[in-house]
């Protein structure tokens, strides 16, 4: 780490350089600043490797079939069938339902195998296209909002199993909403579960949410009355907190129906832990036999689970994923767009989420005023430091990683693994500068950074390298900023001359 290698670049808020005030241009320009920082991150550590996130060993080993049909030129009936026999593999090595990937198989199989495709000019480009649509069909081809009651409260009932996350879940559906303007009631009704309503009190009070509790009263009950508070006091919507079991019961099930059915409008949301594999489909077709499920929200996308819950509930149950959580932060909650998650697991990445994210952490004026310092060169370090806790507010940067598109081109430069603790190391250095030093970098002589390097607990190379980096990234955002290209890792990213 010491030394003359290069340290993380940190400042992902380059982002937010051309940011929302330019949407027409937002894909292709924020895809190019996620490239430039994410590509100057210093070489990971040599240790024992971390877990893998979601879809990435699926997502190896599609792209690594998909690179052996590219490399045969012209392809026959033989070459589509081994490349889909490999696709078939990383399907159930992902612990995708074997009737899932049989189903998905069958229908891509008979289009790969068309005239049309066999006959192209790129068989092998126009195969990964039919694997994209029938996957964005698998996980339910468009996002689905949660369906508004004609007359509010929105009644929303949240079941599962224990420890899938329902809790939680309420505090981050009630952010979502709270961000749209509406006040919300959680209800509740898990009366069973030792400390299950002092836990939802505290997720209440975390995000600002009122709780509605009647102690060990009846389910149905509690819910009927937290209506009848919801509407007396104009909240909305109702989110409604069941009980949770170690396993799919009698007990559970009817108590969960009890509660659904006592209004005649209710959304009905079956939560389900992400890394619970083909077990998830148990459970999912569990709930659905008995409840009129409207939708799934899929918890701890973030994990090292293999995904395979993900591409098997819809398809088994036939009921949409409508959000997906990605941390355990209570804003960790996102819609669950097909189209985008398709992308990420062929390696496409998913730059309109990271859009939306950046989009979330700075608003359209800010993001003005840092393309007017750019382009004015007033970039200075406290600007750097400003807008690095803006991404950092934006998720794990692992996550942003993925999200970038065509970063499998990259992976000569691109790190296996970031280290956030360097974040922290570039934060301290400029926490140790002066206001005068910050504003006026060309101030830092030797004395100055010996002195930076002391109060940070760093030395004076690391004072350098987080002063090298800043102006390097200070020329590429200025560059970028007035419409320039730049040359990164042997790919060029912005207007071409």
């Amino acid at each position: 780490m010491r030394g003359t290698e290069r340290r993380p670049l940190v400042v992902l808020a380059a982002l937010f350089c051309c940011g929302p005030a330019h949407s027409a241009q937002l894909p292709d320009r924020h895809a190019s600043w996620c490239v430039y920082i994410l590509c100057s991150r210093e070489p990971p550590r040599a240790g024992r490797p971390g877990p893998a996130p979601m879809f990435e060993t699926l997502t190896d080993r599609l792209q690594s079939a998909f690179r052996r049909l590219s490399g045969k030129g012209k392809l026959g009936q033989k070459d589509i069938r081994e490349g889909l026999k490999e696709i078939r593999l990383a399907l159930l090595e992902a612990d995708v339902h074997y009737q899932v990937v049989k189903d998905f198989l069958k229908q891509v199989q008979n289009e790969a195998l068309g005239e049309k495709i066999l006959s192209g000019l790129n068989p092998a480009q126009q195969i990964v296209k039919v694997v994209h649509t029938h996957l964005v069909e698998l996980l339910g081809t468009a996002a689905v909002p949660i369906q508004q009651a004609p007359q509010p409260p929105t009644i929303i009932m949240l079941c599962g199993l224990q420890g899938s996350g329902k809790t939680t879940t309420c505090g981050k559906l009630a952010i979502s909403f709270k961000e749209q303007g509406k006040r919300q009631l959680l209800c509740a009704t898990d009366v069973y579960r030792p400390a299950a309503i002092e836990q939802l009190q505290q997720v209440a009070e975390q995000v600002g949410a009122d709780v509605f509790a009647m102690g060990e009263n009846a389910p149905v009950s509690i819910a009927k009355a937290a209506l009848a508070h919801a509407k007396s006091a104009r909240m909305d919507p109702l989110i409604i907190d069941t009980a949770g079991r170690l396993q799919v019961d009698e007990e559970m099930m009817q108590e969960a129906a009890d509660i659904e059915a006592c209004f005649e409008h209710i959304e009905t949301l079956l939560v389900v832990d992400a890394m619970m594999g083909q077990d998830a489909v148990n459970v999912a077709r569990g709930f659905s036999d008995r409840l009129e499920l409207d939708g799934v929200v899929l918890t701890k996308l973030d994990s090292d689970a293999r995904g395979g819950a993900a591409l098997s509930v819809r398809a088994i149950t036939g009921v949409p994923i409508k959000f997906v959580t990605v941390s355990e932060q209570m804003d960790g909650l996102e819609v669950f767009h097909p189209d985008r998650m398709a992308q990420r697991i062929l390696g496409m990445g998913d730059v309109l989420t990271l859009i939306e994210r950046a989009q979330r952490a700075v608003g359209v004026e800010e993001a003005q005023q840092l393309q007017e310092k750019l382009i004015k060169a007033e970039f200075d370090l406290e600007d750097f430091r400003q807008y690095l806790g803006r991404v950092r507010n934006m998720g794990p940067l692992d996550q942003l990683m993925k999200m970038m598109p065509g970063a499998s081109q990259l992976a000569n430069v691109l790190p296996d693994e970031v280290d956030e603790k360097e974040l922290d190391m570039v934060d301290a250095v400029i926490n140790s500068m002066t206001k005068q030093e910050r504003a006026y970098p060309d101030l830092l002589n030797a004395s100055r950074k010996r002195r930076i390097a002391k109060g940070s607990g760093t030395t004076a190379q690391d004072v350098n390298i987080v002063i090298k980096e800043y102006r390097q990234l200070a020329e590429m955002m200025s560059a970028m900023a007035k419409g320039k290209g730049v040359q990164i890792g042997g790919m060029r990213i912005g207007p071409m001359k």
